[in-house]
């Protein structure tokens, strides 16, 4: 899905899935990613079998396949060479980090709170969809049928809220370090146990075509939707930019989230070139097929009218197209946007822009949305009725099988609808035009004051314009 064209000289630029970028000596192609698709974490793997043996010996009913392994890990890890291999890794920070910078970068996720979650939500997880092999390994989890997805977004929330929550929580021993982890470890005895049910049926997945499950290019491609996505992507397309720094500041973040987790780093070891690396992966890693597209809709189906967005099942549609453009929605089957929701759209980015140029100018406002959206979100993740009702140990649920592929889900029927995100577009565009009717009002006062003989004509169109604000307001009050 592309047009190319040479625009100055041997300039080339590329259109990819509605994003574009020149095309430079020093993008990737495609054989520089092809190899990462045949090696994975071997060390995780090497230590999930040791801990089933540790588990086994331990409990007489057989292997616990939620067990939390993290705990096992630090527990036994001089029992065993390999398990003191990764208990040195993860607690060694790399010379590369500084704290000063991850802590900056866990403020920007808190001052950009909404406009990034809405991102991780549906561009880099639904939209992720049409990436080649997401949905060959996804759909045969069961973690994303139209009953449970909800439940298995909240946890992929916990680990990314427990990454910014705290200053000291990528430390070694912190909550984003440990929960970071426990997610490695899951995906290794996802991984482990995908290849065993290809030992059994050969035709169950096809590593000859998709590589190894969860291999090192699908998880420094999972780093960088939480990271580049978010930066290149994601926030511009709301119209809110990022400056060099805070982008430098991100990625250093979510490079050491990789380290924890054992993906490829040297990527991400600079911003330029992790988004040299971004725009190569853009090319040859989407192509949308039909497993992607079912997971993409149960997830829309699984969040609608649900907390803590409350979105109509049309507003999340509006917003995947909004952050993922309309070529790549129109292959995952997104329904196209009518005129009532891009007017929404647009009063969305208006309200989330502004919010981003004007709060964090002004340092003890912003100071306090970082404190207070931490303790909110939190919260809310562990609510009985809004989140998980309790922390998850990233244990292992959704056991793959033989005959097991998530099947597409049915839209709910809803008689009520709570108000919810929705509520963001109507403050956007109620500010917008507040804005422009002061500024038309202003205008005429200063044209009446200046020219007399308008004064009438200035006055009409003042009460006008309060007319029409005033009909904006009933408008908002009744929905």
């Amino acid at each position: 899905m592309t047009d190319m064209k040479n625009t100055t000289g041997n300039r080339i630029v590329y259109d990819y899935w509605d994003y574009q970028f020149e095309w430079t000596d020093a993008h990737l192609p495609h054989s520089a990613f092809e190899p990462l698709t045949r090696t994975c974490d071997t060390l995780a793997d090497e230590c999930n079998e040791v801990l089933d043996k540790i588990i086994a010996d331990s409990d007489d009913t057989g292997t616990p396949l939620r067990a939390d392994r993290y705990a096992l890990l630090r527990d036994h890890h001089k029992s065993h060479p390999a398990l003191d291999e990764l208990w040195t890794q993860i607690n060694t920070v790399p010379e590369w980090v500084d704290w000063d910078q991850i802590h900056r970068a866990q403020d920007i996720f808190w001052r950009y709170l909404v406009p990034i979650t809405n991102v991780l939500s549906f561009q880099s997880l639904l939209g992720g969809m049409g990436a080649i092999r997401v949905g060959e390994t996804l759909s045969r989890t069961g973690g994303f049928s139209p009953h449970v997805v909800r439940r298995r977004l909240l946890e992929t929330a916990q680990h990314t809220l427990q990454v910014h929550r705290l200053t000291d929580g990528m430390n070694p021993g912190g909550e984003g370090q440990i929960a970071s982890v426990r997610v490695r470890l899951l995906h290794s005895a996802v991984r482990r146990r995908i290849m065993s049910l290809v030992e059994e049926d050969p035709n169950y997945y096809d590593v000859e075509k998709f590589g190894l499950p969860i291999n090192d290019l699908d998880s420094f491609a999972t780093i960088n939707t939480f990271s580049g996505t978010v930066v290149w992507l994601g926030l511009p397309r709301q119209g809110i930019h990022l400056s060099d720094q805070e982008i430098e500041d991100y990625i250093a973040l979510w490079r050491l989230v990789g380290h924890y987790m054992g993906a490829p780093t040297d990527f991400f070891e600079t911003a330029a070139w992790g988004k040299i690396v971004s725009e190569s992966m853009i090319i040859h890693e989407f192509a949308p097929a039909d497993t992607g597209r079912v997971l993409a809709r149960n997830i829309a189906i699984g969040l609608e009218n649900t907390a803590p967005l409350y979105a109509s099942k049309g507003y999340i549609d509006a917003l995947t197209r909004l952050f993922n453009g309309d070529r790549l929605a129109d292959e995952l089957h997104i329904p196209p946007t009518n005129w009532y929701y891009r007017v929404l759209m647009w009063g969305y980015c208006f309200w989330v822009k502004t919010q981003a140029k004007t709060v964090a100018k002004v340092p003890f406002i912003d100071r306090f949305m970082i404190e207070s959206r931490r303790k909110m979100a939190w919260n809310h993740l562990l609510s009985e009725g809004t989140g998980l009702g309790k922390q998850t140990l990233f244990e292992f649920k959704y056991v793959p099988a033989l005959n097991r592929l998530t099947l597409p889900g049915q839209q709910k029927s809803y008689i009520f609808k709570r108000p919810g995100i929705e509520m963001l577009s109507y403050l956007g565009l109620f500010s917008a035009f507040a804005s422009a009717t002061s500024i038309c009002i202003g205008v005429a006062l200063v044209t009446a004051r200046l020219f007399p003989k308008s004064r009438g004509v200035a006055a009409a169109l003042a009460q006008s314009l309060q007319g029409h604000l005033a009909l904006l307001s009933s408008f908002r009050s009744s929905r």
